[in-house]
């Protein structure tokens, strides 16, 4: 077995629940990462090599070296051992959070129509956070969550057959990781630094033309165009505060650049229910209420190493078909994407593509 060690440490708050629904240090969303990851890698690796991609193949791979419960005859616990030194509630208590900055939302008004602020941290993270409607402000739901700069160490231990794609895998969660509640908003970013003898993870984004990754309906890759890599980045900002905000504004852009025809129940999707469902207060008949379709644009925070001390907020597309039960609309979807990509490439969002 080799042995890794790393501290980790959260960039933004971190919604992880318990069994009663607090933040606090657990080991499963770490493994889910490393799950997730582990199969882009094995995507990449794959396509690296020359080899026709095969889905059955590896599943059978990631059952037998990070557990299963469905291949027949080989059903196994993890071969991989991952382990945090505290289990320990986060420090953020409810009375605690902090004042929410707003922003400004075309689609919120009064009932005298004008427009009424809207909380970045309650707009980018609703459910973990809420609206207090006595004191006015936004608060968290539960009792605690992990505060930004909470780190504890994380060790993971694995076959030597196996370092390659997990060494990539470690490298992605660290450049592209978050977890628990609202994490695709960037909610709960994290960063792995190396401990002891454990070398700095490395590896290389999996790129791949992003039309053709809507012929997978999984995340397997994170795309690309004629410009380069679809990953963009904000300008560094002193505090998670306000990353959140500009981030907001961003997503609010995005999403408002689609106009709905429709309300609630409507009969076919429209341009907006491509990008992410349910969306309140428009539904789809034929989706139903029940239907879930993640946002494929994923935002990171991560440590401004040429600013030390700041942060910068990292936008990434990682597309894919949504699944069958959505009847997909290929070219609907395509000209949904292409126009998220003008929007981000606009001088407008002051965005710069970076290459990872």
């Amino acid at each position: 077995m080799r042995t890794l060690k790393y501290k980790i440490t959260f960039h933004a708050p971190a919604f992880l629940g318990n069994a009663e629904q607090n933040g606090q240090w657990r080991t499963p969303p770490f493994k889910a990462q490393l799950r997730q990851w582990w199969r882009v890698a094995y995507f990449a690796d794959a396509i690296q090599r020359g080899l026709s991609f095969d889905l059955a193949r590896m599943r059978e791979e990631e059952g037998l070296l990070l557990g299963n419960a469905w291949l027949d005859d080989k059903y196994r616990k993890s071969l991989v051992r991952v382990r945090l030194d505290k289990w320990s509630e986060g420090v953020l208590r409810k009375s605690q959070w902090p004042a929410d900055v707003t922003v400004t939302h075309p689609e919120v008004r009064s009932r005298a129509g004008k427009p009424v602020p809207v909380g970045s941290g309650l707009y980018l993270g609703y459910g973990p956070l809420v609206y207090d409607n006595q004191l006015r402000t936004t608060r968290l739901k539960a009792n605690a969550a992990i505060q930004a700069g909470e780190l504890a160490a994380f060790s993971i231990a694995f076959p030597d057959e196996g370092i390659q794609r997990l060494q990539r895998a470690l490298w992605l969660m660290d450049r592209y990781g978050a977890v628990g509640g609202r994490s695709r908003n960037g909610w709960g970013s994290y960063g792995l630094t190396p401990c002891e003898e454990t070398p700095e993870p490395t590896g290389a984004v999996p790129l791949r033309p992003w039309r053709d990754c809507l012929r997978l309906d999984w995340p397997h890759a994170l795309g690309k165009d004629d410009k380069g890599a679809l990953i963009w980045q904000t300008a560094p900002h002193d505090d998670w505060q306000s990353l959140m905000r500009t981030l907001a504004t961003i997503k609010i852009g995005l999403r408002t650049q689609f106009r709905f025809t429709a309300g609630k129940g409507g009969a076919d999707p429209e341009e907006r229910h491509w990008l992410a469902y349910p969306v309140t207060k428009h539904s789809v008949r034929r989706w139903g209420n029940q239907a879930r379709l993640p946002n494929q644009l994923r935002f990171k925070l991560r440590v401004e190493k040429i600013h030390p001390g700041t942060l910068v907020g990292v936008i990434f597309h990682v597309p894919h078909l949504p699944p069958l039960a959505f009847t997909p609309d290929r070219a609907a979807i395509e000209r949904v994407w292409q126009r998220v990509h003008a929007f981000l490439d606009a001088p407008a969002q002051k965005l710069t593509r970076i290459p990872e």
